[in-house]
């Protein structure tokens, strides 16, 4: 303590008790890491005030947005998919805290998937950014500078899937069944996804779906086998059989079942009938996915905890919602 009494960044300060306090915490803090504190108050002395625009690196930010052609509409695209991005990135740092908490409670879990539900009604509740917000005209020229870049291509969405639920629930509906005690690896060659991006024309994968899975696929089989036993169906059944009152956890469940597996897919799919869909003949969506079967609900029958449901609302998943959704645009 007497180096720091003696020390010139104190003459003329008033050391109050609350201040010495402090600074002999600061010195049994540095102390215990062998650090000299008077060294960095150096730091301190010399160092610049914090701004708003350092600490969140706005300029970088805001410089971050490329268009490839000339049509203003094309950077509301952009900047719309970072901004989901970023809400994704948020929601995988709840995952992380749930699936590596040390001593994961109840209140916790319940906690953190709530605020996963405020990004993802934050993010539904915006996608009329998307629908409305572009001219159409514009839309339909600058999306074939894209090619084959797709939203489908959203690595962090994938991720959150896998964190959700049991793997094999995101195996395609067709196999489900069959590779319920399959290898896991085997499980994510028939991933859901996969069956979402072939040609219209030939059935065979597209290039968006190729580049996708050279780049992610072993991310994904590592991610996939990390929380095997505590993804968020996992750990819930562990918790209930544990006897504890999860029931507002299911609740927060069942939200983000609909967030994750209805809304936000709808959300998708009302913007691809908005642009992609003529009479009598439908665009292909960038990188030639099959939009109009793999993004309704109905058809997928995507379910991360189809033991919080009753057995009608599972045969009704998301039907209700497919055809107001065509309804409302149609008219």
């Amino acid at each position: 303590m007497n180096i720091l009494l003696n020390s010139e960044y104190f003459i003329k300060m008033e050391l109050t008790p609350e201040i010495k306090s402090k600074l002999d915490k600061l010195q049994e803090k540095y102390e215990a890491m062998g650090q000299d504190m008077a060294a960095y108050l150096d730091g301190l002395l010399y160092a610049d005030f914090l701004t708003y625009w350092d600490y969140i690196h706005l300029d970088t930010l805001l410089s971050l947005q490329s268009p490839k052609t000339p049509f203003p509409d094309e950077e509301i695209f952009i900047m719309y998919h970072q901004i989901t991005e970023l809400y994704f990135k948020l929601c995988l740092h709840e995952c992380k805290q749930i699936a590596e908490h040390p001593a994961l409670t109840v209140e916790f879990f319940t906690a953190r998937v709530k605020r996963i539900n405020a990004y993802f009604n934050a993010l539904t509740s915006s996608f009329d950014v998307m629908v409305d917000g572009m001219e159409k005209e514009q839309f339909l020229k600058f999306r074939m500078s894209l090619l084959p870049a797709s939203g489908f291509q959203s690595a962090q969405y994938r991720m959150i899937e896998i964190c959700a639920t049991d793997f094999t629930r995101l195996v395609d509906k067709s196999k489900r069944e069959e590779l319920a005690n399959a290898s896991l690896e085997e499980k994510f060659e028939n991933i859901y996804w996969k069956f979402g991006a072939t040609e219209l024309s030939s059935g065979k994968q597209t290039l968006t779906l190729k580049q996708f899975i050279t780049k992610y696929a072993a991310r994904f089989l590592q991610l996939v086998k990390d929380r095997e036993f505590n993804n968020f169906s996992a750990l819930y059944t562990r918790f209930e059989k544990e006897g504890h009152d999860v029931s507002l956890l299911a609740d927060e469940l069942r939200k983000l079942d609909l967030f994750v597996n209805v809304e936000w897919p709808l959300s998708h799919y009302k913007s691809a009938v908005r642009y992609l869909e003529r009479d009598p003949v439908d665009i292909a969506a960038t990188g030639g996915t099959n939009w109009q079967k793999y993004l309704p609900p109905r058809f997928q029958k995507r379910i991360f905890y189809p033991f919080l449901w009753t057995e009608e609302q599972l045969e009704e998943w998301g039907k209700s919602w497919v055809l107001s959704v065509l309804k409302s645009i149609k008219k």
